[in-house]
């Protein structure tokens, strides 16, 4: 349906265009505040240093082949695989004040900006793409909250998603397969929303994935489209229980 509707335009006087209101200034000062605090987060958040470590790291990623392998462990999987008694998966949703998630909030124009798997409550076995903290190569690693903490005012959103033991288990093995083939972590595809080999993903892509390969997907959306607010603002069936936050 197109509903087109005519009115009249007159351009605005030189006098009008001269001339503000107080009471216009009281109206706009919400939006006027707004946007000086955006102008200031863009000024901090592209300040040299965060610039100068961001570009830093680029040589240790690849978006066109494998370069991480192998770094979730035999007792990883153990305790995934302890956790199929659990007949739920676990979303992470972070803000953690990283300097790729502050210059992926200038896109995004989103608070949270990463997005994990659990398959315990307890976080045990949480998991993501990511840059591997210069421990690991950029890719499918395991993580740990503690170090979600990189500013004062980081904070965690835990969900839990019901699931079938074996829609589980169908997770842990593709994990389990991905960690074995390889993988590389799609910093090029945050532009470009295309993934050049099917292991190499960013966090909110592999998350999505995930889901939809044990069909627990819940809302539409192509993989390299998904933000990590996604998972919490495309709930319009409320398939998602609000489990807890963790703020430092």
């Amino acid at each position: 349906m197109i509903i087109t509707k005519r009115t009249d335009f007159y351009l605005p006087s030189i006098k009008e265009l001269a001339t503000i209101s107080f009471a216009q200034l009281q109206t706009d000062q919400q939006t006027i505040a707004h946007s000086l605090q955006g102008i200031s987060k863009l000024k901090q958040t592209l300040a040299t240093d965060k610039l100068k470590a961001t570009f830093a790291d680029l040589h240790r990623h690849s978006s066109t082949k494998y370069i991480n392998n192998g770094s979730l462990t035999a007792d990883y999987f153990a305790h995934a695989y302890a956790s199929l008694a659990d007949p739920h998966i676990y979303l992470v949703i972070s803000n953690t004040g990283s300097n790729a998630s502050e210059i992926i909030s200038l896109f995004t124009q989103k608070q949270y900006n990463h997005a994990s798997l659990s398959f315990d409550a307890e976080l045990k076995t949480i998991i993501s793409y990511n840059g591997g903290e210069k421990v690991y190569p950029p890719g499918l690693n395991a993580e740990m909250v503690e170090a979600f903490h990189k500013k004062a005012d980081a904070s965690v959103l835990i969900y839990r998603l019901a699931t079938t033991r074996a829609q589980k288990q169908q997770i842990i093995d593709k994990v389990q397969e991905i960690n074995t083939t390889g993988s590389a972590y799609n910093l090029l595809g945050l532009v470009t929303k295309h993934s050049y080999r099917p292991n190499i993903m960013f966090c909110s892509q592999f998350v999505y994935r995930m889901l939809k390969l044990a069909q627990l997907d819940y809302f539409d959306k192509p993989a390299g489209d998904v933000r990590p607010t996604d998972f919490i603002e495309l709930d319009y069936y409320k398939k998602l229980d609000f489990c807890y936050e963790i703020k430092f």
